[in-house]
């Protein structure tokens, strides 16, 4: 079980509940006292390789990815691995949000993208529909460790909001770091944006409960998005509840 999010948390649990199966979790280890299942392995495999010896090594005979939708460089490792190995491979995909009336969302390919957005914005203030004043004040919810795409933009103010510090040597964008982890509330979110005087949200189409307050939070007071939209996965079986992976799990062993 490829993890890193709380639905992986919660599809390890399952799992562990099913008398006939043997589940090892592994977390990438990226953010600091991550919540995890039991019996999970911490830390990357080194790429393909590292990845099929592992495999082999531990006798798998079932691969589930159930890592973070921005997290595409192990889900291609994984694809390849397993086929490599010879193994069934399942990639639970949650759905990405999708926009409703009310919201006000540029999307973008990438993080890079997005700062040029919010630069021409701050220029033009022509970009978002009905959006007339200049940006001022961000709040960027990517994590930590995209933050250097926006350093160049001195003239923003960004609230940066991660679970972590960011890398000793990482280029920082003006402004305020909130420590914080999901999942998050709608009041809370509404009370962050008003606070700091938010003029965008930027933000990665993660999908989800978790953190979606905050596009709630948007549409409701008229603040524009920057969403990041999601990096291609590879193809193959996919599910998109849980239910559906313990589902297809089932039908594998029995």
């Amino acid at each position: 079980m490829l993890g890193g999010t709380g639905d992986a948390i919660e599809i390890t649990n399952k799992i562990n509940q099913i008398p006939e199966i043997q589940a090892i979790a592994s977390w990438a280890g990226r953010t600091k006292n991550p919540v995890m299942p039991p019996n999970v392995r911490i830390g990357g495999f080194g790429g393909v390789p590292g990845l099929v010896e592992y495999l082999r090594e531990q006798k798998i005979d079932i691969v589930i990815d159930g890592s973070h939708p921005f997290a595409d460089r192990i889900s291609w490792n994984a694809d390849t691995a397993a086929r490599e190995v010879g193994i069934p491979r399942l990639l639970f995909h949650r759905p990405g949000w999708e926009k409703e009336p009310g919201d006000n969302w540029i999307e973008v390919e990438n993080n890079r993208e997005a700062a040029v957005i919010l630069d021409k914005q701050r220029v033009s203030h022509q970009v978002f529909k009905n959006q007339i004043n200049p940006i001022k004040r961000v709040f960027l919810t990517i994590g930590r460790q995209e933050i250097g795409a926006f350093a160049h933009l001195e003239e923003i103010w960004f609230l940066m909001r991660m679970i972590d510090p960011p890398e000793v040597d990482s280029k920082i964008p003006r402004g305020e770091i909130l420590f914080n982890r999901g999942p998050f509330d709608l009041r809370d979110e509404r009370e962050i944006c008003t606070r700091y005087n938010i003029d965008v949200i930027v933000s990665k189409n993660s999908g989800g409960s978790a953190t979606y307050p905050k596009i709630i939070a948007a549409r409701e007071m008229g603040i524009p998005v920057v969403m990041v939209k999601r990096p291609p996965l590879p193809p193959g079986e996919q599910v998109t509840d849980v239910e559906g992976v313990i589902n297809w799990l089932i039908d594998k062993i029995r």
